[in-house]
């Protein structure tokens, strides 16, 4: 394109504009500079219109928390304390089953007090009323949830880091958010 140079960005082209003409406009009584108003925003001829579509996904997305769910909790619960009839076939039972209570308590309590939330440009991890962490989907570089059909734990990966956390909130929910908000990001098949 003549006149035309690298932008600051690699791939970005702006053209030079034309040098200033003081010579009146051919065919016009009007002097050089006193012509009709200009209206910068309006559409030239040949520039694209913006589509519906283009216009909706420019407006952000509405923020969706996901609802708690406590079957991964009440389940190592419920597995501990099974584990305590088995106590005269091995000694060590008592203390898996200790061991699975208090782990399936602490998961409880984490369902309780937890909260995921998708907004428009990450995913925001709050405790209550204060935010623990955020993590915005531009540095995301994949994610899974293990076994589909009864998710037990959320896998993502960012740029600098890997995360892999239980599924205490509504797996259907969250696998749903997650393939709206990084469809970009395909999740592998599942295993």
């Amino acid at each position: 394109m003549p006149g035309a140079r690298q932008g600051r960005h690699a791939g970005s082209m702006t053209s030079s504009p034309p040098p200033p003409s003081s010579a009146p406009v051919p065919g016009s009584n009007l002097a050089p500079g006193t012509g009709p108003e200009v209206n910068p925003t309006a559409e030239t001829p040949g520039s694209p219109t913006p589509t519906p579509a283009a216009a909706a996904a420019a407006e952000p997305e509405p923020a969706v928390s996901l609802a708690p769910h406590y079957g991964l909790p009440l389940a190592v619960t419920l597995a501990g304390a099974l584990c305590l009839p088995l106590q005269p076939s091995w000694g060590g039972f008592r203390w898996l089953a200790i061991a699975l209570v208090a782990f399936g308590g602490f998961l409880l309590l984490q369902a309780r007090l937890l909260r995921l939330e998708f907004t428009g440009d990450g995913l925001v991890v709050w405790r209550g009323a204060s935010v623990i962490r955020q993590f915005p989907y531009a540095t995301w570089l994949g994610w899974r949830l293990f076994w589909p059909r009864l998710p037990v734990l959320f896998y993502f990966r960012e740029e600098r880091s890997i995360h892999l956390l239980p599924v205490l909130f509504d797996g259907a929910g969250l696998r749903q958010q997650l393939e709206r908000r990084l469809a970009f990001l395909a999740p592998p098949p599942a295993p």
